[in-house]
């Protein structure tokens, strides 16, 4: 991995006016942040300020630091859910010191590239993780849209009217801001009585300071705090990842994924030393701020500057936003991350890419945890890809006229999913004497293929048969010189065909 100036300064700057669309869309990601950081807070059952001043820290951290230009981490519910016996049982200490050790694993995650397991992602897994989540960030606006009054409902369809409306005669300023801003001006004109930012928890008030955790540093410390802070960063990094890869999407543009890893922990360490918890990358803001014009570094640094900005100076305005504001940026959200082609898809595509998408939906709806639901998926897409390619196997059979040689030509994958029919398939029949075994069109992935071979020639020769096996190309030759037990190949020799 190698630093590259010039383009990390391209992250930053281009031009002006790609500077002042990463300005604007960082203010409404900013506003956006807000209820949601006091949301994450109460779900893990800290102070308010424990998820705002960490959507601070991190936000600003990872514009610095992160492999994904424009994309806002924070504090996020993934990671909220997961402490909430941690801080129950031992305090927001422990949670913070739980975050230090989250941010070292994370780190560690990106020298050792395990960035490179998304490869085994596979795309209906994102496409159900994209379809859960849009699902999961319209769930908590239901709360905001029932027992409320009219004037809350006409804000919220006002709010739509304006983003997906205003877009249409200009965008030289982002709809949603738009929204935020006209609909705070008519709230607090008129003095309506709809829900604001301040309903849901007391913001805080000044600047953050730094403090190591007060904890004592022991094993017995070590051994609390460990099962949290694998499981953390396992779920922050697994978010973060599937984010970036849906931000390369819709920006068209490529991402560094190990400098991504280390960046996360970077920015969870420093949040957990400002007093916050514990966060990841946040698919429902990143969508804000790609549709927004947020494209660059610029963008996810000013959503940071700007929340603290409101935090320390326009608390008590901020606090008289409309909730309904809020919540039709959220509903565009949800709206703008579903992935409504997967739909139509589900009678286009095959059936067993239908079943993952839709598996991975269920699982992390259900249980709102998204690495449950990613698991699921990709387990269930490594059974059908391992049931595909063992239909993807034939074995035939050829005798000459009087029956004493028989040839058996394979062809297809040999692995674990096929070494049952593999090894069914050949037969000690009649008078045959001696076996060929072709191989030429097959191949040997593991050691059980080398062990259903390994079987199959023991038995024919316990039979009184003479056995060959030819036709071994070098990477399964290789593999059954090294685990055979009794039929080497010679290829190394030069005694056996290719």
């Amino acid at each position: 991995m190698t630093f590259d100036l010039a383009s990390y300064r391209r992250q930053w700057f281009t031009d002006g006016t790609a500077a002042r669309r990463d300005v604007l869309a960082g203010i409404v990601v900013a506003l956006a942040l807000i209820p949601e950081a006091i949301g994450f807070s109460i779900i893990a059952g800290v102070d308010p300020r424990v998820g705002l001043y960490a959507s601070v820290a991190i936000a600003l951290t990872i514009s610095l630091v992160g492999g994904r230009p424009g994309m806002i981490s924070a504090a996020t519910a993934a990671v909220a859910v997961v402490v909430i016996p941690l801080v129950r049982e031992h305090g927001v200490e422990y949670l913070f010191a739980a975050t230090i050790l989250m941010g070292l694993i994370q780190i560690g995650a990106g020298m050792l590239r395990l960035d490179l397991v998304m490869q085994f992602v596979s795309r209906s897994v994102i496409t159900g993780f994209v379809n859960a989540l849009a699902i999961l960030i319209f769930m908590p606006q239901l709360p905001q849209l029932t027992n409320v009054g009219w004037d809350s409902y006409a804000m919220v369809a006002a709010g739509l009217v304006i983003i997906y409306g205003l877009p249409r005669v200009t965008t030289a300023l982002p709809s949603p801001l738009v929204a935020i801003l006209v609909l705070s001006a008519i709230s607090i004109g008129m003095g309506l009585g709809v829900h604001t930012v301040g309903d849901m928890g007391k913001l805080p008030e000044g600047l953050p300071s730094i403090a190591l955790p007060n904890v004592p540093l022991t094993l017995d410390t070590l051994r609390i705090i460990l099962p949290y802070s694998l499981t953390m960063a396992a779920v922050g990094l697994l978010e973060s990842l599937l984010t970036a890869q849906i931000v390369d999407d819709m920006t068209d543009t490529d991402s560094d994924k190990r400098l991504e890893c280390a960046g996360q922990g970077g920015a969870n360490m420093v949040a957990a030393l400002f007093g916050g918890m514990g966060g990841c990358a946040m698919i429902g803001q990143s969508v804000i701020n790609v549709t927004s014009g947020g494209r660059g570094r610029l963008s996810t640094f000013v959503a940071g500057g700007f929340l603290l900005f409101l935090l320390a100076v326009l608390g008590p305005y901020v606090g008289r936003v409309p909730m309904p504001a809020l919540v039709a940026v959220m509903i565009m959200v949800s709206i703008g991350t579903f992935s409504w082609n997967s739909i139509a898809n589900l009678r286009r595509h095959p059936p067993t890419s239908s079943v993952v998408m839709l598996t991975t939906v269920v699982v992390v709806v259900a249980t709102r945890d998204l690495s449950l639901g990613v698991l699921a998926g990709v387990l269930l897409s490594g059974i059908f890809f391992a049931g595909k390619v063992r239909r993807m196997f034939s074995v035939e059979r050829q005798e000459t006229a009087d029956g004493a040689e028989a040839t058996y030509r394979v062809a297809g994958e040999i692995f674990f999913a096929s070494v049952d029919r593999f090894t069914r398939a050949f037969r000690a029949e009649g008078p045959t004497r001696r076996v060929v075994i072709d191989v030429t069109h097959a191949h040997f992935w593991d050691i059980s293929g080398v062990a259903a071979l390994d079987k199959i020639v023991a038995r024919l020769r316990r039979d009184g048969r003479d056995v060959e096996v030819i036709g071994y190309n070098q990477a399964s030759a290789d593999l059954v010189d090294r685990f055979a037990l009794h039929d080497k190949t010679g290829v190394e020799l030069g005694l056996a065909p290719h």
